[in-house]
């Protein structure tokens, strides 16, 4: 790649304004909050004092909130920030990897750029906002990037390092050395999970896990270990892995066609919805959508069951479609369907659907037949919500974008090294949705 005056991109499309943009890094929703509420209060103790000393020191600027892996702000000696305006704020680390970085941005984001190669690539990266330097430390350099979990209401956050090498070609034998004993099967798998943070809708809680897992697995408990990111307390998201494989899917097709660039120690970051409120989908006469105010239910033995939102399935004497809906009280589906079944021990627990043709009906395991669904419920319900057809699984929230480019190096030939990480990778989330 060639060297040239380093100089901020243009705006990207897009460009955020007013506090409603987003950054890569992995952050959203707190530090926002954090960075909007005024350092007063009668008697600050010391942590708060100095965490008001430091958003004044970096200009409202707050650590990110949501980060899983790399540096950490206040930790190590880079980190990632967010700015007020939403963006994320990533340190520009000590040369060559730092300008290294910058270059490679500013290339890609090059407003005279007609490269078509560089241009799809695009796609794949955060947006680029150019350089940020606070005033009181104008010497500090930070690349301002969308921050891609900013749409998130409840972020479930993985970032993976893909490639058979976390060295790249310029590296000493003592940095080889150190890479390599790290994760001594990096060549064999070609990726490794740095990081991740999902939502648990049961507890209402995030679980996180750091590199340190990551560096657990092995060729045989990698297939586990990832599919612990698409679980969301209750059931495994096969549509979120199920558009999550389209998306890097597109990300290899770019790298075989490709010759200009190896990268190394990069990464993809994985981002998705960890709410239950999916958008509204159909799929022939079935459809699913979200309500505001819903009916009440009756359970066997003349219980109430008060939805407010949260699962339930309604008959449309109208015209035969079901409509289903998950909401944000699943949690408390669950435990009035506990308490009922205690009461019951064996006794039923029936959704009637009534006026719903054969011909329009699921024809899979994951179709709420015109009979009672006996016994327990959840099972069937997770059915329809966490199985869905292949048809419906394009809606999923999902976003996967590249991170990470301090050692990314022209070249005249494929990236074989990364090409066969994604494949490895592509293959385990298959295998996930398949099992």
């Amino acid at each position: 790649m060639a060297t040239e005056p380093l100089r901020p991109a243009a705006p990207a499309a897009g460009r955020p304004e007013g506090g409603r943009g987003r950054c890569a890094g992995g952050g959203r929703g707190e530090a926002e909050e954090a960075a909007a509420q005024p350092v007063l209060g009668a008697s600050p103790g010391p942590a708060a004092a100095a965490a008001g000393g430091r958003r004044r020191g970096l200009n409202g600027c707050v650590p990110l909130s949501h980060q899983v892996a790399g540096h950490m702000y206040g930790k190590d000696k880079g980190g990632i920030l967010q700015h007020p305006d939403g963006t994320v704020l990533k340190q520009l680390q000590p040369p060559p990897r730092g300008p290294r970085e910058q270059e490679f941005y500013n290339k890609v984001y090059d407003s005279d750029c007609c490269d078509s190669v560089l241009l799809e690539l695009r796609e794949y990266l955060p947006k680029y906002f150019g350089v940020w330097s606070p005033p009181t430390a104008p010497n500090d350099t930070y690349l301002k990037l969308e921050d891609v979990t900013r749409k998130f209401k409840k972020p479930c956050i993985m970032d993976v390092k893909i490639g058979q090498k976390s060295y790249d070609p310029y590296a000493s034998a003592e940095k080889i050395q150190q890479q390599v004993s790290k994760y001594p099967l990096m060549e064999e798998i070609g990726f490794l999970v740095l990081g991740m943070r999902v939502y648990h809708v049961s507890s209402d809680s995030y679980e996180t896990q750091n590199q340190h897992y990551g560096r657990s697995l092995t060729k045989e408990t990698v297939k586990d270990g990832i599919s612990k990111f698409f679980h969301s307390g209750y059931c495994l998201r096969k549509d979120v892995i199920a558009a999550s494989i389209q998306k890097v899917e597109k990300i290899l097709e770019w790298f075989e066609r490709q010759k200009q660039l190896n990268f190394y120690a990069s990464s993809l970051l994985f981002v998705y919805e960890g709410s239950c409120q999916p958008p509204t989908m159909r799929l022939g006469d079935v459809t699913l959508a979200e309500k505001g105010g819903v009916p009440k239910g009756l359970l066997s033995g003349g219980d109430v069951l008060e939805y407010n939102n949260n699962i339930h399935v309604i008959n449309s004497t109208e015209n035969g479609k079901i409509e289903a809906s998950v909401g944000k009280g699943l949690s408390k589906f669950y435990a009035l369907h506990k308490k009922a079944y205690s009461k019951r021990h064996h006794g039923q627990l029936s959704l009637k659907v009534e006026n719903l043709e054969q011909d329009n009906m699921w024809k899979s395991s994951t179709c709420i037949t015109q009979e009672h669904l006996n016994g327990n419920v959840i099972p069937q319900l997770e059915k329809v919500f966490c199985h869905m057809p292949a048809d419906i699984k394009e809606s999923a929230n999902v976003e996967v974008r590249m991170i990470d480019f301090a050692h990314v190096f022209p070249s005249n030939t494929k990236d074989e090294g990364y090409i066969y990480g994604l494949k490895n990778l592509i293959t385990v989330l298959q295998n996930i949705l398949d099992n």
